[in-house]
């Protein structure tokens, strides 16, 4: 710039560049009334209306809102011709410029998300719909604080639209398939492009490549690649947030919340099926063994003699030792409990005393139900058969 125009407005003493766009730049400058370092955004001369309008739309929706997560607006106006806007200066990088650096560990993504969602959730319920939300617009203070910035692109719900119905508005990379398809707006597409720039610090490059309409159509024939091994919780997180369908991506609040719960185990969610899976076909043939044990006790046993007649209902069989599952048995009577378990052969059924079967985690299948087995124990039973000649 010349010289002469290195201070705006009378006020505002402007240095070096901080970021350009399409159409305007960033300065840091020197606020000369209230002796404090700000930066400036100033609008290229003679931009179309849509952009003179999206200009003040910015002003008045930085200047409503309120959030220590957002950065915030201090002035605006217009000199010698060029609008420009005065917001608060983060001293620091952008996501863009850490995430150069290398991926972002799983605890990092997490604040760094957490702290936006905090934001996204404020400014739609504020009716507000950012629809620019990607790593260059995060700003990092040197404290590693979160700001969102440039709401340029933002709209206020229900209100006009600033572009024709055919046009898209925002980053081909981090459009929500909504905004491809030119369908209505809510807040679902900052949620959107929220998951794909978490995706983006975890893994290190941009999910959806290429030209911007290869970027932007990409999302309509696949899903983001999300990596197995992360925390599952996180994982189905993520997945929830880049989902196709608005309705079932959950709230930027509902983010916040989950992302600032404790991590879940890290093994990622294929391989915690397969070791459930694995538990469960160790934990059946443990079931089956102790129920072949106590069948196999009630075998050798002693059976009644042979009736001549028609045979009466089984009656107990009074055993020396205690059938057991594996765990001593306490024959102390405040502690032990007996349940009739019946065990069917070929030619007779034999009712056997058992001690109180001790629920276990391990094979929660072979505790019996108290009151339902003493009170008909040979509910479920067919009736006794009198012995034959291959009785056992």
């Amino acid at each position: 710039m010349p010289a002469q125009d290195l201070v705006l407005a009378d006020r505002y003493e402007l240095a070096d560049v901080l970021g350009t766009g399409g159409m305007a730049e960033v300065r840091r400058a020197w606020d000369k009334r209230l002796h404090r370092h700000v930066a400036v955004k100033l609008f290229q001369a003679g931009t179309e209306l849509s952009h003179e309008r999206r200009f003040d739309n910015e002003i008045k929706t930085l200047a409503s809102l309120s959030h220590p997560r957002l950065v915030q607006v201090h002035d605006a106006g217009t000199s010698d011709g060029t609008p420009f806007v005065v917001l608060q200066l983060v001293e620091g990088c952008t996501l863009r410029d850490r995430i150069v650096e290398g991926p972002l560990g799983v605890d990092d993504v997490k604040r760094i998300g957490a702290d936006l969602a905090d934001a996204l959730a404020y400014v739609h319920a504020m009716g507000v719909v950012h629809r620019d939300v990607k790593p260059s617009n995060v700003l990092l203070d040197q404290d590693d604080n979160t700001h969102l910035a440039d709401f340029g692109l933002a709209r206020v719900v229900d209100t006009t639209r600033l572009t024709r119905p055919d046009q898209v508005v925002g980053t081909a990379a981090y459009l929500s398939p909504e905004q491809v398809r030119g369908e209505e707006l809510t807040g679902a597409v900052d949620v959107y492009a929220l998951g794909l720039v978490l995706l983006e610090c975890l893994t290190g490059h941009r999910e959806y490549q290429g030209s911007e309409i290869e970027a932007a159509v990409a999302r309509l024939h696949r899903r983001p690649a999300i990596p197995a091994d992360l925390p599952a919780n996180l994982h189905r997180l993520l997945t929830l947030m880049t989902s196709l369908s608005a309705r079932r991506r959950p709230s930027a609040a509902e983010c916040a919340r989950a992302l600032r719960e404790p991590s879940e185990s890290s093994e990622p969610p294929t391989r915690a099926v397969a070791i459930a899976r694995r538990h469960r076909a160790v934990v059946g043939p443990i079931v089956v063994a102790l129920f072949a044990a106590v069948g196999i006790a009630a075998v050798v046993l002693p059976s009644p003699p042979p009736a001549e007649s028609a045979p009466t209902p089984a009656a107990p069989v009074t055993t020396g030792a205690p059938v057991t599952t594996g765990a001593p048995v306490v024959n102390s009577p405040q502690t032990q409990t007996q349940v009739q378990v019946q065990v069917e052969t070929q030619t007779q059924v034999v009712t056997v005393p058992v001690e109180a079967v001790k629920k276990d985690d391990a094979s929660p299948e072979i505790a019996t139900p108290k009151d339902e087995k003493q009170k008909n124990p040979n509910k479920g039973q067919g009736p006794a058969k009198a012995p034959g000649k291959g009785s056992h």
